[in-house]
C-alpha cells in the first residue's frame, strides 16, 4: 500500500476541510461543491424514486444483475448531503455485492431534527419490506452519520418488531454525538477533515434539546442484541475512530456477530477515495466478500 496516496489524499482533504465556524448552509454549499467535482462511473446510474413517502436514490451498475437490495444511509453529520451526491461510494458496495443500492434521502436538521432522520429511515425498510423483497436479501450500509443511522435503524426495526436483514456496514460511524470518545482528543492533529469543534456545531442541529445519550441518536448507548451481523471499518487517522471501537465492543457484548477493520494511516470514510487510494478499494473488497457471505448465509436459511 502506497504512503505516497496516503500523503497525497491527507494533503487534499486538509486543503478542502470546510471551516469549523461555517454555518450550516456554508457547509451544504461548501459539501455539494466537493462532491459533484467527482463524476460518476460511466457504468453507473442514478434515478430518483421513493419507498412509501421517503424520497430516495436507486443506484445500479451496468453489467450486475442485481440479486439483492443495499438499503444505503449517506453521510454529513445529520445536517448536510443527500441520496444523489453520495451515489458514487454507494455504486461501489452494489458493484461488489451484486446489489441494487437504495439511497435513503432521509430529511435533514436543523430543519427536521431528530427523531426525522430515524423515522424515515425505518419507514423506508418498512416499505421495502411491504413491496415484497425478503428481509434475508436485504444489507444495510452507510457512512459517518449514515453508519450510526443503519445501525439506529436496525435497533428501531427490532423495537419495532420488523424482521432483521441480513447484515449492515457501517464505514467510520458517527455512532456518539456525546462525542465522548477517546480519539477526539488523541487523533485530533492526525485526523485532516473533522474535530470536536466542528461536530459540536453541529450535534445540537440535530438533538434539538433531546438528549444525545439516546441510543437511536448515539447507537454506541443502545442494547444491541438481537441484531444481524455487522462489518464496522475505519481508519486510525480519524477522530470518530473511537465510535467504530466502541460500536463493535457494544455488538460483541450482546453477542452480536462483528467485524472490526481497521485501516491504519487513513482518514474519515477513506473507502470514497477508492480511486485514488489503495487501501479503500481494498477494504471495499473486504467489506463485499463479507455482506456477499452474509446475503448468501440469510438465504441458505430462509429457503
Amino acid at each position: 500500500m502506497s504512503t505516497e496516496q496516503r500523503e497525497n489524499l491527507d494533503a487534499i482533504l486538509r486543503q478542502a476541510a470546510f471551516p469549523a465556524d461555517s454555518d450550516v448552509y456554508e457547509q451544504r454549499r461548501l459539501l455539494r461543491e466537493l462532491l459533484s467535482a467527482q463524476p460518476l462511473p460511466a457504468d453507473v446510474t442514478v434515478t430518483a424514486a421513493a419507498l412509501g413517502a421517503v424520497p430516495t436514490a436507486e443506484i445500479t451498475v451496468d453489467g450486475v444483475e442485481p440479486r439483492h437490495v443495499v438499503l444505503y444511509f449517506h453521510g454529513g453529520v445529520y445536517v448536510m448531503g443527500d441520496a444523489f451526491l453520495d451515489a458514487g461510494l454507494a455504486a461501489q458496495i452494489g458493484r461488489r455485492t451484486g446489489a441494487k443500492v437504495i439511497s435513503v434521502d432521509y430529511r435533514l436538521a436543523p430543519e427536521h431534527p431528530y427523531p426525522a432522520a430515524v423515522d424515515d429511515a425505518l419507514a423506508a425498510y418498512q416499505a421495502l419490506l411491504e413491496g415484497g423483497t425478503a428481509p434475508s436479501d436485504i444489507a444495510f450500509a452507510g457512512e459517518s452519520a449514515g453508519g450510526g443511522l443503519a445501525i439506529a435503524t436496525l435497533v428501531n426495526a427490532r423495537d419495532h418488531g420488523l424482521p432483521r436483514p441480513a447484515a449492515a456496514f457501517a464505514m467510520s460511524p458517527y455512532a456518539d454525538l456525546t462525542l465522548a470518545g477517546a480519539t477526539m482528543d488523541t487523533k485530533r492533529a492526525a485526523d485532516p477533515l473533522l474535530s470536536r469543534e466542528a461536530l459540536q456545531a453541529r450535534v445540537a442541529d440535530y438533538t434539538a434539546g433531546q438528549d444525545a445519550a439516546l441510543g437511536l441518536i448515539s447507537p454506541v448507548f443502545a442494547d444491541l442484541s438481537g441484531l444481524p451481523p455487522l462489518v464496522i471499518q475505519a481508519g486510525t487517522h480519524e477522530v470518530l475512530l473511537d465510535d467504530a471501537v466502541r460500536l463493535a465492543r457494544q455488538a460483541a457484548i450482546a453477542d452480536v456477530q462483528v467485524t472490526l477493520d481497521i485501516t491504519a494511516g487513513v482518514p474519515h470514510v477513506f473507502q470514497a477515495y477508492y480511486a485514488i487510494l489503495d487501501e479503500a478499494a481494498a477494504a471495499l473488497d473486504r467489506a463485499g466478500q463479507l455482506l456477499s457471505a452474509y446475503l448468501a448465509s440469510a438465504e441458505r436459511v430462509t429457503a
